[in-house]
Order: structure tokens, then sequence, then C-alpha cells
């Protein structure tokens, strides 16, 4: 099998230890667009098979569970890589994604629930079995973590890799989550536990199942799990939760595929395939599954690990990811590297007739199949998440170039970065995860994707506070620049004595430049392995240079060089997926709301906003005292902050200048006026509370005035005192005072009638008055608090 290059394909290159690949010939209509193939582990060219034709496939979900925020990491992330691929390149994109409706983790979740449910639905099962099982669950969780520790407690062989290293650490990390999972676990149990009832047995019962539900299910199912044997338990799961994840990729804006494929409509055609790859004896069967024969593999001149070259055997927690939680003993295997293309199905688990027996379709296999069925034996590109690289996409590239007889099945592989919080990757065993529906509760899509959009699509990233407010605060900078810019489309720039045209010549000149620059910055940045942050940052600086540029002019603005800014930000937002809708500027007001709703409302609203205007400047130029001024101020700035509001009308107040109207989202604004009222509540309660904190400080220590004036300050039960009431003797003592005692002793007085009158003065004389007065606002302070 010839390297040197053929046919659609250039010679072969070896680049940072990766096994040869074949780049393929360049167009030249493409555009020069390079991007991060995991194939090389470098940016390459890009350049498709078949002119602007791209054949994309991407993992899709494994429906056991509600999709999270690492899901969207990912789904997100390659939807705006589709869309500057499809809107901004204009390649013709043909994009498929897979279901996987078989898998382990499919199996026992839909098993456990399952079992679960008649757990709960058994009326023999009193609350005192509840409490025996639960104790029983819980001691063995405890135990598999304990086991788990001390494996990873025995040292690592010293020639041990870095990959091995960074794998032992994660590993490290994620137990210590794990275990302080499990003590939270065991608190709420014991909390639940020492609210149980005997009146209600049923709803104490179905708590204390939920308390514990993660080990009770595991132990269930260990003892119970072969049981279950319909396949509409398994079918019912995985339709939920496929249906969910449709739902929450439309919730985010993410287009859906050209095809979607599942793995259970494809049976038959894995078994064929694998029948293919047995047939080339580059596969086994043994115990009723099947699997790939490394060795044989690589006798036949194939490469073995592209994604992730390595000289050595696959480590152990490889071969676990690989197999499932559900694999057969490995001593069916004539090589531990070897992986199941088909399994044989153990009781509990869905079957299909095979010609090796009653089994089911392994992880990597159905990739490789459906993919191949609808986009042919050369894929353009495949993705999906960073942690699919091995072993499953390595793993899908052996079996579809054995099957196929090809060299490279793949031409470019691209991976989204994990996300992370609070250092560890999102994961449901870690339970540190966000779904996307409670994340949609506080954040909005467009806040979402804009987060994504401001990170490297293919590296690490946290989610935080900060990267989601950081997106926030970009979000706000252009929906305000499109504001602005709507607010000036709508005067008669025409009618403007000045003129229409560069104005400011200097100024209009270098913000014309700096358009031109920042789209060519754009350009070049989505051309460097779609780049979006510093696209999104360029444009950014140039909104930013523009509202600067406004500010400077005053009433002589380019206008239409504004309007072309606006526009052109507008465009790439909407190819970054940011905006959707038809409008030629800025952000929808709503969704589905109407192109021209600004035009329709401009008239009513310039009259109003003038007459508002009218009111609020005779209000303005009042007497202080006249009540009728409050009277009006009150009113204006009710109909800005509530009636206008309701209807989705943001109104800005301008010194010495009329009020000016922005329309935006009634529950945008809502949000905001909330937000609004809630900093000045809690400014007030701080305020509050500093001034409770400085009364409750003052009393403590003015109280001590009370007890004695500045003459009576010694006391003659401790000292003989003179006329002036100076100690000049200690009571019952044969020698008198020190003149250097004496001298020390009236300085003190003299300290305490200093703070003393000072005290008398700030009280008016009346030092118990001034006390009652600080009690009374100190318990007013206190009961608002």
């Amino acid at each position: 099998m010839s390297l040197c290059g053929c046919g659609n394909f250039e010679a072969g290159v070896e680049v940072n230890g990766h096994p040869t690949w074949l780049p393929p010939k360049r167009k030249e209509d493409v555009p020069v667009l390079r991007l991060n193939n995991s194939l090389t582990d470098s940016k390459v060219d890009f350049v498709p098979k078949r002119g602007r034709v791209v054949k994309w496939y991407s993992c899709g979900p494994t429906v056991y569970d509600s999709t999270h925020m690492g899901h969207a990491r990912c789904y997100l992330s390659l939807d705006i890589l589709r869309r500057i691929m499809e809107d901004y390149f204009n390649y013709d994109v043909v994009y498929q994604i897979n279901i996987t409706d078989i898998d382990d983790k499919i199996i026992l979740r839909a098993r456990q629930n399952k079992l679960i449910d008649d757990y709960l639905n058994d009326c023999a099962i009193g609350i005192e079995k509840v409490v025996e099982d639960v104790e029983k669950a819980t001691t063995r969780f405890e135990e598999k973590l304990e086991k788990k520790e001390k494996e990873l407690e025995e040292p690592l062989p010293e020639d041990a890799n870095s990959r091995s290293r960074q794998e032992r650490e994660d590993a490290i990390n994620q137990l210590k989550l794990k275990k302080e999972n499990f003590r939270n676990m065991l608190l709420n149990i014991t909390a639940v536990k020492a609210h149980l009832e005997k009146k209600n047995v049923s709803e104490d019962k179905c708590a204390l199942v939920t308390a514990a539900r993660e080990p009770l299910a595991a132990m269930l199912d260990v003892e119970k799990g072969h049981t279950v044997t319909e396949h509409a338990v398994f079918d019912a799961h995985t339709r939920k939760y496929e249906r969910e994840y449709m739902e929450d990729m439309d919730a985010l804006g993410i287009r859906p595929p050209d095809v979607i494929t599942r793995v259970t409509e494809y049976v038959p055609d894995i078994i064929a395939f694998i029948e293919r790859i047995i047939g080339k004896g580059l596969a086994y069967e043994s115990n009723g599954s099947v699997y790939l024969d490394i060795q044989s593999f690589k006798g036949k001149g194939y490469n073995y690990r592209k994604c992730v070259p390595s000289k050595g055997d696959t480590s152990k927690a490889d071969i676990e990811e690989s197999e499932g939680a559900l694999a057969a003993s490995s001593t069916e295997k004539k090589h531990p590297n070897d992986f199941a293309l088909w399994k044989n199905s153990k009781p509990g688990e869905p079957a299909w007739e095979s010609p090796w027996g009653k089994g089911r379709p392994g992880w990597h296999i159905e990739c490789s199949v459906v993919a191949s069925d609808i986009l042919g034996d050369n894929l353009d590109m495949h993705s999906g998440g960073s942690d699919l690289k091995f072993p499953h996409h390595d793993n899908e590239l052996a079996q579809s170039e054995a099957a196929l007889g090809v060299k490279q099945w793949v031409n470019y592989f691209t991976h989204a970065g994990h996300l992370h919080i609070k250092g560890l990757k999102m994961s449901k065993s870690l339970k540190n995860f966000v779904t996307i529906r409670q994340a949609l509760e506080h954040h909005s899509a467009r806040q979402l994707r804009m987060m994504f959009l401001l990170q490297e699509w293919d590296k690490p990233m946290n989610f935080s506070d900060q990267t989601v407010e950081d997106a926030k605060s970009k979000e706000a900078t252009f929906k305000n620049f499109f504001q602005r810019v709507k607010a000036l489309m709508r005067e008669d720039y025409l009618a403007d004595p000045n003129g229409v045209g560069f104005r400011k010549k200097e100024q209009d000149h270098a913000l014309l430049e700096l358009l031109l620059q920042t789209q060519d910055e754009v350009h070049n940045a989505l051309l460097d392995n779609f780049d979006t942050r510093t696209a999104v940052l360029s444009m950014i600086n140039l909104v930013a240079e523009a509202n600067k540029y406004l500010q400077e002019v005053g009433d002589k603005p380019a206008v239409l060089l504004i309007r072309k800014i606006a526009v052109y930000s507008t465009q790439m937002l909407k190819v970054f997926g940011v905006i959707q809708g038809t409008d030629d500027l800025g952000f929808p007001l709503t969704d589905g709301a109407p192109g021209d709703v600004e035009t329709i409302a401009k008239p009513y609203l310039d009259t109003f906003v003038d007459f508002r205007d009218k009111i609020r400047n005779f209000a303005l130029s009042l007497p202080k005292n006249d009540p009728s001024k409050t009277f009006l101020l009150s009113a204006c700035d009710e109909v800005r902050d509530t009636s206008l509001v309701e209807v989705g009308v943001r109104l800005e107040d301008r010194v010495d200048q009329s009020a000016i109207w922005k329309l935006d989202d009634p529950a945008v604004l809502k949000t905001e006026v909330a937000e609004k009222e809630n900093k000045i509540r809690e400014q007030k309660r701080q305020k509050q509370q500093k001034r409770l904190e400085a009364i409750e400080k003052e009393l403590s220590s003015i109280k001590p005035f009370l007890e004695k004036l500045p003459d009576e300050y010694f006391s003659a039960d401790t000292y003989e005192l003179d006329d002036n009431g100076i100690p000049v003797k200690e009571k019952n003592a044969a020698e008198p005072l020190a003149k250097s005692k004496i001298k020390s002793l009236k300085k003190e007085q003299a300290v305490y009638k200093k703070n003393y009158d000072k005290v008398v003065k700030k009280a008016n004389g009346d030092i118990p008055e001034y006390i009652n007065a600080l009690e009374e606002e100190l318990s007013e302070l206190t009961l608002d608090q």
C-alpha cells in the first residue's frame, strides 16, 4: 500500500509522532482555511475531496440521561464551526449525527430505573426493609470507593509517561469529589431517617430511596438486573432522552443535522459490516463476541491509534473505557488491545440474532457503519469531544479502514475541548454538572453561545461566573451599540443642514479604515482554525471605537458609516448564530417579532416621549418645596420604569437633551429593573448595617460615662482622696502614693474628663437622652434588617 501520494492526495507526511497522514490535494477555488487536525495534532490546510462539498459526521449523544453543559460545549462549538463553514465560507455541508441508543450506560440506567420503580411500587417492602437495604447498599458503595482508593495509592512505574501520570492525578481528584458526594449523601440519608413517620409509609419510603438512589440502584442491579429483558424498557428510556436532547439543542439555537441516524435502526447493517472484517481475516469470534484483531490489522500495513499515537500497549483504564461497564472477561481476547465489534448479550441486556448468537453491537462499530452508509468510504470531517479521541475514534478509524479497505477513512478529525467546573471535567459520574435546562434558567442561549465564542473551541475551558459575566458584558456592548445606531437612524439625517458626508474628515476616515481593518482581522481569524475569540474581540474593539467616535463628533456623525459598522457586526453575529432572524441591524426584540416594529412604533413613541419631556422639564423647573414637583417627577419615573417596560420600551433620560427610546425584550427590561431595585435595596441594607454597627459601637463607648462624673473618677473605697478628688494614698496603706504615681493618676483623670466633655457636647448636654435616642434608632434599624 503506497504512501507516496496519488489521486486525490499529496505525498504522505509525518508530524509530531503521528502515523503517516495524506493531505488532500488543494483546489484553487477553495479559501485557505487551516484547522487543527487531530490526525496530525497541528493546523493544516483544509481541502474538501469534492469541490465545495463537505461530508461531515459528528458523534451524537448517548441518550441515557439529560444533556448538560459539558455536552453543550461540544455541540454548540461544532454548531459555530458549521455555521462559519456554511454561511461565511459558503461550503455545501452535509452534516450527520448519530444517536447512540444501544450502550452499556443506557442498559444500566434503564435497568436500574425499572428496578427502582418496581421497588417503590412493591407494597410488600416496608420502611424497615428499606432502611436495611439502604444500609447494605451504602456499605457496598463505600467499600467500592475504598477499593478504588487503594488502587490509586499503588505507585506508578518509574518509566510511566506524562499521560499516565496525568490520568492518575485526574483519577485521584475525581475520587476526592466522589467521596465528598458520598459523604453528603450519607448526611442526607441520616436527615431523612430522622424525620421518618410511620403515618405515611409511601412518602417515607420514597424519600429514603431518593436519598440513597445511586447505591441502592447499583445493589438492586447486581441482584436483579438479569431479570429485565424487555426491549421496550430500553427503547422507552432512550426515546425519552433523545427527545429531550433534540429539544435542548433547539433551545440553544443549534441547527438540526441534515441526517440523523440511530444505532437500533442499523443492526443488520452492523452485522454485515462485521462479517466483511471477519472475511478479510482482521476480526475473530470468541464466546459469541467478535473482536478486531489489532495485530493482524497492523500486520496488513494499517496504522492503529492515529488520533492518540502510542508505542506501547493500551492502558487498563483505556481498555475499560473502550469495552464499557458490562464488558466480558478479557481472557476471551487474543490480545488485550483487541476491542469488541459485537458483544455477546448477557441476561438483562437487549439482544439481536446474529451469526455468532444473540448479542448487540459494540460501542465503536455504530459510527463506522452509519457514517460510511450516508457519507461514503472517505469523510471530509469527523468531530466529537476531545475525550473520544481514544479509544472511540481511533477504534472507529481502525474498523472502518479494515472493512472498507482504505488507508484513510477520515481526512480531518476535529475535537472540541472539555468543559471544566472547579478544575474537573463536567461529568455525570462526578455529579458536578449543570444541565442545559438549568443553565437556560439563568442565562439566555445567546449568552451561552457568546461564552463559547470567546473561548478556543478545541481547548479546555472553565464554566464559571467569570466566563458567563464576560459573555454578558460583550452581549451588552453589542446590544447598546445597536440600539444607539437605531436611534440615530430614526432621525432625518438627509434634512441635516450641515450635510450628510464625512464632515469630520480625519475621524471619519480613521473609523472607515478601522472597519476595513477589522473585516480583515475577522476574516483571517476565522481562516486560522475558526478563531472566534480573536474575531469577536476585534469586533468589540470596532464597536468601542465607534461609540467613542459618536461621543467626539457630537451632532455631525457619518450616519451611514455607523450603520455599515452595525450591519457588518449584525451579519457576523448571524454567522456565529448569536443573532437569529432577518433584521439587517441588531438583535431581534423577541423571537418571531416582526422586523418593521420600530418603524410602526416610531411616530407614537416620538410623540409620547416629546410630551413626557415637556412635563419632566416643567417639573424640574419648579421650586424644590413645591409638592407638584415630586408628584410629576415620580409619575415620569413610573412610566419609564414600569409602564413602558411592560411593553418593551427602554427610555433613557439625558441631561439637556430629549429622552431617547429603544425597543427591547420586555423580559430583559423587567430583569434589569428588578436587578436595579435589588441593588438599591442591597445598598440600603448595607448602609443600614453600617449605621447599626456604628450605633452599637457608639453606645458601648458612651455608656461607661453614665457611671461616674470626671470628679468622681477615683473611688473613695480604693483611695484616700484630697479635696480635688485626687488619690494621695491607697486605702489602709501605711505610706502615701509616690509623686510619680499621683502624676500618672491625674493624667488618667484628665483624659477621662476630656473624653467625657466630648460626649456631653455630642449629646447636647444630656447623655441619658442621647443614649435613649440611639437605642430607639438601633431598634428601628434592627426591625428593618
